[in-house]
């Protein structure tokens, strides 16, 4: 589960807002992983990713429009990063999410709230203090 901290804030409020938002979507997966009352996962699944997916363009669209308006030096890098999560949450094997849910929601999980947290910190973070 993600907490949103002011570390994570990289100083432009829309981003930030953003960024909470896309925890809050992780987190509703994180919920719906650990809830062992439901035991037919996958259509609530399908939707939080396409919620993921969905969001996170729209996301992405927002900061690379900011950075360009501010002639941010690495738009193109962080596009591309950007292409790559786009890419790998599109490409998601839906029949192996149906052998499995929890494990592939689990191995989905891991690998967005590391990319998000490391994008964040690591990248976005750069946004506000290298401006063009």
């Amino acid at each position: 589960m993600l907490i949103w901290k002011n570390e994570y804030s990289i100083g432009v409020d829309m981003i930030d807002k953003q960024h909470e938002h896309l925890f809050d979507i992780g987190n509703q997966a994180y919920e719906l992983l650990k809830n062992e009352l439901r035991v037919d996962k996958y259509d609530e699944i399908v939707q939080i990713l396409e919620d993921l997916r969905q969001y996170t363009k729209f996301h992405f669209e927002t900061e690379e429009n900011y950075m360009a308006q501010i002639n941010y030096l690495q738009l193109s890098d962080q596009k591309m990063e950007h292409e790559n999560f786009i890419k790998k949450i599109s490409d998601i094997d839906f029949r192996k999410l149906d052998e499995n849910p929890n494990k592939y929601l689990d191995d989905i999980l891991s690998f967005v709230f590391g990319w998000i947290l490391d994008h964040v910190l690591n990248k976005d973070k750069l946004i506000a203090q290298n401006q063009g």
